[in-house]
């Protein structure tokens, strides 16, 4: 068993915050896990998301600014705007995938205390 300093739990309390400043908050996991399925439009996101515009560009904005989404203006009338997951995001499969896991346990748990006679 590997004995854990106060050095290295400062090191995994800051690795572990990096993590959530880059993919925290209510949306950019989702919206990861939508452009998994492939690349979007804008308006496509927003509505199947059901996120606001002005906080789908601000949420966009950083997922970009941290290499994970690439944005690309399409020439067309009016312009477009689609977003594909970059090869960089596939660094974040593992944590997505034992996300899903542990959501979908959580949840079957919770119903099930939920439909538990007292």
């Amino acid at each position: 068993m590997t004995r854990h300093t106060e050095t290295s739990c400062k090191k995994a309390r800051l690795a572990i915050q990096d993590t959530l400043d880059v993919v925290g908050g209510k949306w950019k996991l989702v919206l990861i896990s939508v452009l998994r399925n492939g690349k979007r439009k804008f308006n496509e996101l927003s509505k199947e998301v059901g996120i606001s515009p002005r906080i789908l560009s601000k949420e966009l904005q950083e997922l970009e600014a941290n290499g994970l989404v690439s944005r690309t203006v399409c020439d067309t009338k009016p312009v477009t705007v689609e977003y594909a997951l970059t090869e960089y995001s596939e660094t974040l499969s593992e944590v997505i995938i034992a996300m899903h896991k542990w959501g979908m346990a959580h949840r079957e748990r919770v119903i099930g205390e939920m439909n538990t006679p007292n």
